[in-house]
């Protein structure tokens, strides 16, 4: 059974294993940088799973900052019928991407 954990980040909760890609909001990190999540509610490891109330004691996961880019762009549109009435946005999510290298306990 392979290893993970779920974590905490950025408001959301993400499974997570070593060698895995996450893509979150923008987090205010360097690239290249490291970042150590102790938010960690729950741990799988050698079919011992530990969870925690509400977080698990001594767990680290270490994720690298690989990048940081902007998301697919989405149209945002305003109508009202019979009164001309129409407005259209775009937006663009600006996203950090991570590399999942350890999981320790």
């Amino acid at each position: 059974m392979q290893t993970y954990a779920i974590i905490q980040l950025a408001g959301k909760q993400f499974k997570v294993s070593e060698g895995d890609t996450l893509v979150t909001d923008r987090q205010e990190q360097e690239a290249d940088t490291d970042l150590k999540v102790s938010d960690v509610v729950l741990l799988v490891a050698n079919d011992v799973v530990q969870v925690g109330a509400p977080l698990l004691e001594g767990v680290t996961v270490t994720l690298k900052v690989m990048e940081h880019s902007k998301g697919e762009k989405i149209r945002v549109a305003k109508y009202k019928s019979k009164s001309r009435y129409r407005r259209v946005r775009g937006h663009r999510q600006h996203l950090t991407t991570f590399k999942v290298e350890k999981i320790s306990s």
